[in-house]
């Protein structure tokens, strides 16, 4: 048997990495403060077993068993205590994303597990070393960023802050890669690669919604025209507008409390924090950017984008596409710059985690190159610190 993993929150992200552990032998606690979350986590988790035995092709009874031996290895922890006793090897926190939630989740884990337990945060945003300061031991604490959902998304981001001990890190990269995940490293910055790179997906398309430039099913049309699965809007539907919100605040409150002086290009809209106001969180509300059936199709625009106004100079999805992906391309720059990842790991991050048919880097020559870049970045001078150059991109030119 691989050894015991343990579970902190049962919701959707922690069932579906609970799964995953499963799936590669692993015993399995799975604690949660409401215990009706850990009976719901583990119906959860029997549905995405189910859903995996179908794609193996077995007989129903083949089937049944499959799962049954793989559930025969969860347990319930309805108390800290009960994950703790099982001396795990490694305890993953799925809780809310909050700062002083976690700090009090792991300075519980600290003192109730044995030295030898890896205890990581799949936190998407906040600081894992302000997490791990909460603790006695901060070098057994990383993050181990999944996407969701777990089961299927291959990426795991592996944040290693400063304080992390290079051994730990070693033995939590080849677990997740033992799972099937692809792993890549990223210091301890405000939305580690992916959150951080791609943040002007949404950010630059509620931009150009926001200036009456263009609409809500003419941006993501442009999106999808270019090779990505999900238009912005689509995607924000679709993962919960208050979650992006929260990720986008998170990366902006970090940026500035680590003296960013330009944690403005990350500012939250306005669109969106009066949408999240409203109780119009996208698919799982029935609107957002897009009304939906009971079913989850999409039925057109919401209302308030339905007729959105756009000027007559409305841009062409060429121009859409290039301004999105010119601030994605620049973030790309900064972060290679601030040494959060290598160029390599960006571009695969990108790929595996967000959906780009190539990374931002990768990206380059296809707008003609560095030079070319950083012209397009200067014609948008006036459309925001996205467009500032990085540091990195004019060292390159």
């Amino acid at each position: 048997m691989p050894g015991v993993v343990g579970i902190v929150g049962a919701g959707t992200m922690g069932a579906g990495i609970a799964q995953l552990a499963l799936e590669a032998g692993h015993e399995v606690v799975l604690h949660d403060v409401d215990v009706a979350a850990i009976e719901r986590g583990r119906a959860r988790i029997r549905s995405g077993l189910e859903r995996r035995a179908r794609r193996l092709d077995l007989d129903h009874e083949s089937a049944d068993a499959w799962v049954d031996g793989r559930l025969g290895r969860l347990r319930a922890g309805p108390a800290i205590d009960d994950v703790a006793a099982a001396e795990p090897l490694l305890i993953v926190e799925v809780a809310l994303e909050d700062l002083e939630t976690k700090r009090a989740i792991f300075r519980t884990l600290d003192a109730a597990v044995g030295a030898g337990t890896v205890l990581a945060t799949n936190t998407s945003a906040l600081s894992v070393a302000e997490i791990a300061a909460a603790t006695g031991r901060p070098e057994r604490v990383l993050g181990l960023h999944f996407f969701n959902p777990a089961p299927v998304m291959p990426l795991v981001e592996v944040v290693v802050p400063l304080g992390t001990d290079p051994a730990v890190a070693e033995r939590a990269t080849a677990l997740v890669t033992a799972w099937g995940k692809v792993a890549v490293r990223c210091t301890d910055t405000p939305g580690f690669i992916v959150n951080r790179v791609n943040r002007p997906f949404t950010l630059e398309a509620l931009a150009i919604l926001g200036a009456g430039r263009a609409s809500v099913t003419s941006i993501d049309a442009a999106i999808r025209g270019s090779g990505l699965p999900m238009g912005p809007f689509e995607l924000m539907d679709l993962v919960g507008l208050d979650i992006n919100l929260a990720a986008a605040m998170g990366i902006y409150d970090g940026s500035r409390a680590a003296g960013d002086p330009l944690a403005g290009r990350f500012m939250p809209s306005a669109i969106q924090e009066r949408l999240v106001a409203a109780g119009q969180l996208g698919r799982k509300t029935g609107s957002g950017f897009y009304d939906y059936e009971p079913d989850g199709r999409p039925s057109g625009p919401a209302a308030d984008f339905a007729h959105p106004g756009v000027a007559g100079d409305g841009l062409p999805a060429k121009a859409i596409v290039e301004r999105i992906m010119l601030a994605i391309v620049n973030e790309a720059y900064r972060a290679l710059g601030d040494e959060v990842a290598t160029a390599a790991d960006i571009d695969l991050a990108l790929r595996l985690g967000a959906g780009h048919p190539i990374g931002p880097i990768e990206r380059v020559e296809g707008l003609g190159g560095r030079g070319a870049v950083l012209a397009g970045l200067r014609r948008h001078a006036g459309d925001g610190p996205r467009f500032e150059p990085a540091s990195s991109l004019l060292q390159q030119v």
